[in-house]
């Protein structure tokens, strides 16, 4: 059976606490088990690859082309207005 394609993390972690509860159950014959631990695997590594996509999309947004993290104002309004005092040394973390 083809492992469904879940378009975001919220819905494949869902799928993944379903398997892991009826694991945990321990009512499920030998057979049905493994095929619910697989399944579970394969959400797993999806759950875990879509992280890591964040992760970097949040690291890109981050850190400038001198690996320096920084502030950047959203959509370029302050920018354009001026009204933006902060330096990049500002960033609180």
């Amino acid at each position: 059976m083809a492992q469904k394609q879940f378009k975001d993390f919220e819905s494949a972690l869902t799928a993944l606490e379903g398997k892991v509860k009826a694991l945990e159950e321990g009512n499920l014959p030998l057979e049905e088990a493994l095929k619910v631990f697989e399944e579970g695997m394969a959400l797993a590594e999806t759950c875990s690859a879509k992280l890591q996509e964040a992760e970097q999309k949040v690291e890109v947004l981050l850190k400038g082309a001198d690996d320096k993290m920084r502030r950047e104002p959203f959509g370029g309004e302050e920018a354009d207005t001026g009204t933006d005092k902060r330096r990049d040394d500002d960033v609180p973390f």
